[in-house]
C-alpha cells in the first residue's frame, strides 16, 4: 500500500494501544495518549528519545505552573492568553520549547475541568506517561541498514573502478568516448548511503560513531581528487603525440581500476606508484612544447592519485577504525 512504511505501523498500533490502555485506566481524556504517540514517533531511536525528555517535562512544567495561574487569577481565556506569554519564554530557554504543543494539550485539559487536585496531576501524568512510554517501545523496533550500507558501498566501489579504468582507456586512447556519468552516480550513491548511515547511529542510543560513515566521508574526498582529475586526463588525451610516460601512468591506472576490491593495503598501490615515478624520471627529458605540457600533467595526475590513495590511509587514524577489514577500504 502507497504511504505505508514502517513508521506509519507502527504510528497506527501504538496510538491504538495507548487510548486502549488509558480506557482501560478509566482516564479522562484517554485519546490524548494516542496524540502523544503520533507526536513522539521519530524516524529515530534518538530522535524519538529526544523528543520525549522534552515533551515531558514541558507538560509537567505547564501542568504546575498552568494549575497555580489559574488558581490565582481565574479560568478564563485572558488568564490562558497571558499563561502563553510567560510560558513560552520559559520553555525557550530551558531548550524544551519543542514540547510546546503537548503542554499545551495539558495546560487545555486543566483549564476545561477548571480544578487543580492530585487526582488531575495523577490523570494528566499517566496520559503522558502512557503515550511516550508506548512511543519509545514501539519505536525501538528500527530496521538493520547494515545490509543497505553494504550493497551502497559495493556500488560505490564499482563506480570507482569504472573511473578509474577510463582514465586509463582516455590516456591510451583519445578516440574514446565517455560521459563521466560514474563520477554523477558515485556522489549521489554517497551522498545517500551517509543519511543511512547517519540514520543507523541515531537508532543505536550508546553509539557515537559510525565506521560506514567514515568510509564513505573516505570515498567522497576520493571522489572530489577523481574529480578534479578529469578534465586534466582529457587535455593530456587530447594531444596526438605519443608519450612512452602516459602509457606508463595508464597501466597504473589500470591496475588500480581492478584492485578497488583488493585484499592489497593501500601501500602495495602507493609502491606501485612510486616504481611507476622512478620509472618515468629516468626516461629522456621532453624534448618540444608538447611533450612538456603532457608530462607536466601527468606529473599533476600522479600527484592527484597519490592524494587519492592517501586519503584512505588517513581514514585508519580515526578512532575505532584499524580493525576494520582493509579489503572493503581499498
Amino acid at each position: 500500500m502507497v504511504g505505508m512504511g514502517q513508521r506509519t505501523l507502527k504510528t497506527a498500533i501504538g496510538a491504538g494501544l495507548a487510548i486502549w490502555i488509558a480506557s482501560l485506566m478509566n482516564l479522562e481524556f484517554a485519546t490524548f495518549a494516542a496524540i502523544i504517540v503520533i507526536m513522539c514517533i521519530e524516524k529515530t531511536k534518538k530522535k524519538t528519545l529526544h523528543t520525549i525528555q522534552k515533551k515531558f517535562f514541558a507538560s509537567i512544567l505547564s501542568m504546575f505552573l498552568g494549575g497555580l495561574i489559574f488558581e490565582l487569577f481565574g479560568y478564563n481565556p485572558f488568564v490562558f492568553s497571558i499563561f502563553i506569554v510567560l510560558f513560552v519564554p520559559i520553555l525557550v530557554k530551558l531548550h524544551i520549547q519543542g514540547g510546546f504543543i503537548t503542554s499545551m494539550v495539558v495546560v487545555l485539559h486543566v483549564y476545561t475541568v477548571k480544578d487543580v487536585n492530585g487526582e488531575i496531576f495523577l490523570n494528566e501524568f499517566y496520559i503522558i506517561i502512557i503515550g511516550m512510554g508506548i512511543a519509545l517501545v514501539v519505536n525501538s523496533f528500527m530496521p538493520n541498514f547494515k545490509k543497505d550500507i553494504e550493497t551502497h558501498k559495493k556500488h560505490i566501489e564499482q563506480k570507482f573502478s569504472v573511473i578509474l579504468y577510463e582514465f586509463s582507456a582516455f590516456l591510451k586512447d583519445r578516440e574514446r568516448e565517455w560521459d563521466g556519468k560514474e563520477i554523477l552516480e558515485a556522489g549521489e550513491i554517497i551522498n545517500e548511503s551517509k543519511s543511512i548511515a547517519i540514520q543507523d547511529v541515531e537508532n543505536h542510543l550508546l553509539r557515537k560513531q559510525n565506521k560506514d560513515y567514515y568510509y564513505l566521508e573516505m570515498r567522497e574526498n576520493q571522489l572530489e581528487r577523481l574529480q578534479q582529475m578529469t578534465q586534466v586526463v582529457a587535455n593530456v588525451s587530447s594531444f596526438e603525440l605519443h608519450v612512452e610516460q602516459k602509457e606508463m601512468f595508464a597501466d597504473f591506472l589500470a591496475y588500480l581500476s581492478q584492485h578497488v576490491h583488493s585484499k592489497d593495503t593501500t601501500e602495495i598501490s602507493l609502491d606501485k606508484l612510486e616504481a611507476c615515478k622512478a620509472q618515468i624520471r629516468v626516461t629522456d627529458l621532453p624534448t618540444t612544447r608538447d611533450e612538456f605540457e603532457i608530462r607536466a600533467n601527468l606529473f599533476y595526475l600522479i600527484y592527484e592519485i597519490e592524494n587519492y590513495l592517501k586519503i584512505k590511509k588517513k581514514l585508519f587514524a580515526k578512532k575505532g577504525i584499524k580493525d576494520q577489514s582493509p579489503a572493503t577500504l581499498r
